[in-house]
């Protein structure tokens, strides 16, 4: 089995613990959990006739007084940078925060989950086109309802394996 490291980053409360609560054990909780350090989850998915165990680094937040250790970063194969679509604010922190990521694992893949699609949001679509135009692949999720997050998962698990 082919073994693969994914980070899950992005600014305080946008959602990536209930993201891969979603993806792993199909379950969402209205009940907000902090994130402390990192929490570790697995997966194993198939693709084309290959096991594949993803093992799923949970990270803490980012805020104003807190950054990411880049030495949770390392053995990254890929990431999933995660906004709120709710908080405007979050997709400028997940700039900073690629722009570090890149900077520690080189040009590994990596989509932007603009999260919380079920709620009313802030960000605008000039700010997602800005982005797009700079290459990124964004997608759209909810973990409350799932929209997105298995293909996200999926996508990026796909693109790593080519990449290796």
């Amino acid at each position: 089995m082919i073994q693969k490291k994914i980070c899950m980053l992005g600014a305080f409360a946008v959602g990536k613990t209930s993201l891969v609560a979603r993806y792993v054990h199909s379950i969402f909780s209205e009940k907000y959990q902090t994130t402390v350090g990192v929490k570790i989850d697995k997966k194993v998915l198939t693709l084309d006739d290959r096991e594949v165990g993803l093992v799923l680094w949970d990270l803490y937040g980012e805020d104003r007084f807190q950054r990411v250790q880049s030495f949770y970063l390392r053995g990254s194969s890929g990431y999933l940078l995660v906004a709120d679509g709710t908080r405007a604010e979050t997709l400028e922190a997940a700039q900073n925060i690629q722009q570090r990521a890149q900077e520690v694992l080189g040009p590994v893949p990596f989509i932007l989950l603009l999260n919380k699609r079920d709620l009313p949001w802030e960000v605008s679509e000039a700010q997602i086109d800005a982005l797009r135009a700079r290459g990124w692949d964004i997608r759209y999720t909810s973990a409350k309802t799932g929209e997105g997050v298995e293909e996200s998962f999926t996508t990026l698990a796909k693109r790593m394996l080519e990449q290796s």
